[in-house]
């Protein structure tokens, strides 16, 4: 699929606004297809012109777990939670998911692009014993800081999925062993 301008989206959004096309209609005659409008208005809606413009940025890793934290607790589905948070594609809110799930909250970390800096081996050496007395309290209070944050979150999905659990149970009259 091509990219298309901001002025572009916002013309088609307008189009579907005034009610005169339908999302199929617009979609045809630009050459997208029919979810693409579909994304467009609702990001209008929630964002306005500022929904189109590209922000090219990275998310901490607070965030990422506020969005997914968002999306379970009031059941929002990947286009209207990226709607709300201003993410440019649904999919990005996906794959947090799926990181979170497969590999923990570590996945959710920043990772640095681009080669790391070469250094001399005696500098590594002195850095070394350094950051290990220096660094370490920073260090194990961040990794504290981290692992409470993982088990918040863990707690909360466990606890939304007894809860719901429970429900069934009730609806569909579900004997215990």
């Amino acid at each position: 699929m091509s990219k298309f301008t901001v002025e572009i989206k916002l013309n088609a959004v307008k189009r579907y606004l005034n009610g005169t096309e339908t999302y199929k209609e617009i979609a045809e005659s630009i050459g997208s297809n029919q979810n693409q409008i579909i994304t467009w208005v609702k990001l209008f809606k929630a964002q306005g012109v500022k929904g189109f413009e590209k922000s090219y940025t990275t998310y901490p890793i607070q965030f990422k777990l506020d969005v997914l934290n968002f999306m379970n607790e009031t059941g929002a589905s990947f286009l209207e939670t990226a709607s709300k948070f201003n993410i440019s594609s649904p999919s990005t809110i996906y794959q947090w998911k799926k990181l979170l799930k497969t590999q923990g909250l570590r996945a959710l970390e920043q990772k640095k692009r681009g080669r790391s800096p070469k250094k001399k081996e005696t500098n590594k050496k002195q850095s070394k014993n350094v950051g290990e007395t220096e660094g370490s309290l920073e260090t194990l209070q961040a990794k504290i800081k981290r692992l409470e944050m993982e088990n918040a979150y863990l707690k909360n999905t466990n606890k939304i999925k007894s809860q719901k659990i429970f429900e069934l149970k009730h609806k569909n009259d579900v004997v215990d062993f």
